[in-house]
């Protein structure tokens, strides 16, 4: 099984200015059938990686779930900004 964390956080790395902005954590869900998945980092680095009108998020989001494909679980990727 891959390692989902790691692989949210390498497809978003070359997308921040900085490395020691980004974060990825995955949080307990209701759903078992669901894994969440947070992306944390400055502002400025958050509005590149949801894009515009959402392009890069949905992107992200879509290899995503191509990569959870073996877990046979909905993966939903969060972006967060602090």
């Amino acid at each position: 099984m891959a390692d989902l964390e790691k692989t949210l956080y390498d497809l978003c790395l070359p997308l921040v200015d900085d490395a020691s902005t980004l974060s990825v954590k995955q949080m307990a869900s209701a759903d078992d059938n669901e894994i969440l998945l947070y992306v944390y980092a400055a502002s400025e680095d958050v509005a590149r990686l949801i894009g515009r009108k959402g392009l890069m998020a949905s992107s992200l989001r879509q290899m995503m779930s191509i990569a959870a494909r073996d877990t046979r679980k909905h993966v939903s990727v969060k972006f967060e900004a602090y």
